[in-house]
């Protein structure tokens, strides 16, 4: 990588604008001020005091935040906080919006802002991306801008995995990430999450805790946006059943995520899918990869696989299927290398290229009429990652636009919410966009007319 070079070697700064100062967006201006060349024009967030508290907390000095304007930010080399996520888009002064706000609706706007504000995209917000991502991609494309998948984040970690496969000519087989999780979080809520982490309420309440998200974390929602992400940026699968969650360590990883064809777990190759941290019954796996990313494949040839073993790859029984890992993520830290590559490089961190995968609604209980779904992390439903085919063949409720809808018929616990189920009277824009994606299709698919 020579990122820092091009930077210094460019002469002017690259100029940034962060929407969301929460703890992503916190992350981002902890080393932004650390990378000489990095100007953060402006930071909104809908809360100016949590914004500014944020700068405080990370170490700015308060006259390094005190531009009244944009323009006075962008003369200064200052940075201006403020309220309107919409003045970044519009702002000529600013190249690349990095979106951090985790809200799936407010996401897709502001990086439709942004977009058409000829900017670059960095789309922290998976939720959004997963929702909306590869018709937003498209569009960025078309005027010839970048929109990408945030570094540090385990997604554009994972897709540059598969990239390394695919540049070394292995054979691609899987790839995923580690995972906090046991069959029964799934049953987890804002209320209960908290004893999933082993913190006391005198815990909880020292910090800045959101338990929705949390929980999202908890009940394998999470996992299932950040799949289908991975689905729509590799060209890789989500499992039919969707994710199986198997409980894997670092020295199993080649044996387990293979095709059970192969005596793997996975019914086929060209999947992703979770190494689970814990058993079924609780235990912690020995030398599990909750924080990590990870890639396997295949030697092509009797030879590679002989190199595989006389160079120490961690590899399965029969030395074919190596796998390749990354133990950590440090999501908002690391970001400043999507903002460089798009801006520098014209080069997203990983980007949708296609509508594989999707994020959808799974009921946690049973569900009646009349009720108001909560969305993700919420008390009534979970996300699970499923191929885009089936998803539009069921006509499925996608996790970002499941909070505060009304359901329309009853949903059995464990079944897959349609909009058939529901009634959507808000957010009409967006589920506009949604529904110009799905017509195109997924691969495999005939286009609808």
């Amino acid at each position: 990588m020579n990122l820092s070079t091009l930077l210094a070697a460019r002469g002017r700064p690259v100029r940034v604008g962060l929407i969301g100062a929460g703890k992503f967006g916190s992350m981002v201006l902890a080393q932004a001020q650390r990378i000489p060349g990095f100007h953060v024009v402006g930071v909104a967030d809908l809360d100016v005091g949590k914004a500014r508290a944020s700068l405080a907390r990370v170490g700015w000095p308060e006259e390094r935040y005190a531009a009244r304007s944009l323009e006075e930010a962008h003369r200064t080399g200052g940075t201006c906080v403020l309220d309107d996520a919409g003045a970044l888009a519009a702002f000529d002064g600013i190249e690349c919006i990095i979106e951090a706000t985790g809200h799936p609706i407010a996401g897709v706007r502001h990086a439709l802002a942004a977009i058409e504000g000829g900017k670059h995209v960095i789309m922290v917000n998976v939720e959004a991306d997963v929702l909306c991502g590869p018709l937003l991609a498209e569009r960025a494309r078309a005027k010839g801008l970048v929109y990408s998948m945030a570094y540090g984040d385990q997604p554009a970690i994972i897709c540059e995995l598969v990239d390394w496969v695919h540049s070394c000519g292995f054979e691609l087989v899987s790839a995923g990430k580690g995972m906090n999780f046991a069959p029964h979080y799934r049953h987890s809520t804002p209320d209960t999450v908290w004893g999933f982490f082993g913190w006391t309420e005198e815990e909880v309440a020292k910090g800045d805790f959101n338990p929705k998200m949390y929980n999202s974390f908890t009940d394998g929602t999470k996992a299932a946006i950040e799949m289908a992400a991975v689905a729509n940026g590799t060209g890789l699968d989500c499992p039919d059943e969707g994710l199986a969650f198997p409980p894997t360590g670092l020295h199993d990883l080649a044996q387990v995520f293979k095709p059970r064809a192969e005596g793997g777990r996975l019914p086929r190759a060209g999947l992703v899918d979770i190494a689970a941290s814990r058993e079924p019954d609780g235990r912690v796996v020995h030398n599990h990869i909750q924080y990590g990313v990870f890639v396997t494949f295949r030697a092509n040839n009797e030879y590679t696989r002989a190199c595989f073993n006389q160079y120490g790859l961690l590899v399965d029984q029969s030395g074919w299927y190596g796998s390749m890992w990354r133990p950590f993520h440090m999501i908002g830290l690391e970001t400043s290398v999507s903002v460089l590559s798009a801006v520098l490089r014209g080069e997203p961190t990983g980007t949708p290229r296609e509508f594989r995968g999707d994020a959808v609604s799974i009921a946690k209980r049973n569900l009646q009429p009349g009720e108001m779904l909560d969305g993700e992390g919420g008390f009534t439903v979970f996300a699970d990652a499923i191929p885009a085919t089936r998803s539009l063949a069921a006509r499925a409720l996608p996790i970002g636009l499941a909070h505060n809808v009304k359901l329309r018929r009853p949903v059995a616990e464990g079944s897959l919410v349609s909009f058939d189920d529901v009634e959507i009277v808000r957010d009409l824009d967006v589920l506009a966009l949604r529904q110009e994606m799905e017509r195109g299709g997924a691969p495999g698919q005939a286009r609808a007319a």
